[in-house]
């Protein structure tokens, strides 16, 4: 642990903080390597009321041309724990918010922790992950997380809270701030708690994944072997950070994919990829005592909602891999359509109009909005 002091620095532009590369300096910048650090940090900034963020990876944050009229807090906490777990043949992690997502994965790998390795080479920081209930090819961090201990603004005390507690849903819960709103519970996570199994090697399930991984069997493959033809999935998208690769130099993806009722689905051409989202099969029904005369309605069985392909739509509007408006330095990467890059020098107003027409696009031929997945701080689309 630290020794509870609040380091301050000269602020950096928080381009050079971003993956997407945008922003400019805040008026005031904090770095934490502890948790006792980041703990007094947080409590410095919230006693004198300013305007502040977190700060892990910024690989999910789009900052806007101006600068922030604020406290930016870096967490540069790291560390792994290992705990036992109450279930046989399972053990636990518990992480530092601060730690680098992937390096947890390929901890978890090389020590035969299995439960993680679908999201090999996801960028930002483990603190983050459960923020937007990160996921890939079928698999997201709710499967394992089983607590998170933070923070809460309103009344600065430290707590843990289950991973039931936290609303996770699809890259979504009441700690993600979301365009156009706030988040449902103003807190900063410490650290992260995941539940995985001992096992160097698995019989890989769900159909996305086995299709990612060229899988027609059933035998059990390696754990590094997964994450090695994930992270190769991944570059061949420019889905991995790279100073020299352009296409990286983005936020991921910068559109949700859809989440749409099944009567919308059915309304698009029938070649549209999607999904049948898993619906709530613990639906509970409150009946209170006093109406209560023994009868119980049946609950009514209703069509899940379909995810349907974000990137998909947004090629058959109109708009191709490496699409850029004129005189732009802001375009599509030229390996993935759901990706908005910055091809050097280019200014956040540049990615929102790029952002703003594709929206438009996709509107006007399928009349359906894109949302954007990253915080935005300080930019409107």
């Amino acid at each position: 642990m630290g020794d509870g002091v609040v380091h301050e620095r000269e602020p950096l532009a928080l381009a050079t903080l971003t993956t997407l590369r945008t922003g400019g300096a805040p008026e005031r910048m904090l770095e934490a390597a502890t948790t006792d650090e980041l703990v007094a940090a947080l409590r410095d900034v919230w006693a004198r009321g300013d305007e502040w963020f977190v700060l892990g990876g910024g690989s999910n944050l789009f900052v806007g041309d101006e600068p922030f009229e604020g406290t930016v807090i870096r967490i540069l906490t790291q560390g792994i724990e290992e705990l036992p777990s109450p279930h046989a043949g399972r053990i636990r992690l518990r992480v530092q918010a601060g730690h680098g997502w992937d390096a947890l994965v390929a901890y978890a790998v090389e020590h035969g922790y299995a439960g993680l390795e679908a999201m090999s080479g996801i960028p930002g920081t483990v603190g983050a992950s459960p923020v937007q209930n990160i996921g890939a090819y079928g698999q997201e961090i709710q499967e394992t997380l089983v607590e998170v201990e933070l923070i809460d603004e309103a009344t600065g005390e430290i707590s843990v809270v289950p991973a039931s507690e936290l609303g996770l849903g699809f890259r979504t819960s009441v700690l993600k701030h979301h365009y156009g709103g706030v988040s449902l519970r103003r807190a900063v996570i410490l650290s992260v708690t995941v539940d995985l199994v001992v096992a160097s090697e698995r019989v890989v399930q769900g159909a996305q994944l086995r299709r990612a991984l060229g899988l027609d069997s059933d035998a059990p493959v390696p754990l590094t072997w997964v994450r090695e033809r994930i992270l190769a999935t991944r570059a061949s998208k420019g889905m991995l950070l790279d100073d020299a690769d352009p296409d990286t130099h983005g936020v991921g993806s910068f559109f949700q994919n859809a989440i749409v009722p099944e009567a919308v689905a059915r309304a698009l051409p029938p070649e549209c990829p999607r999904w049948p989202v898993t619906p709530d099969l613990d639906t509970v029904t409150v009946i209170p005592l006093a109406l209560y005369d023994g009868y119980v309605p049946p609950v009514k069985p209703e069509a899940p909602d379909v995810k349907v392909s974000a990137a998909w739509l947004i090629e058959q509007a109109g708009i191709r891999k490496g699409f850029a408006l004129p005189r732009s330095r802001a375009s599509v990467s030229t390996k993935h359509a759901l990706a908005l890059t910055n091809r050097g020098g280019a200014t956040a107003a540049e990615v929102s109009e790029l952002a703003r027409f594709i929206q438009s696009r996709v509107h006007a031929e399928f009349g359906l909005v894109l949302q954007p997945e990253p915080v935005l701080l300080g930019v409107e689309l």
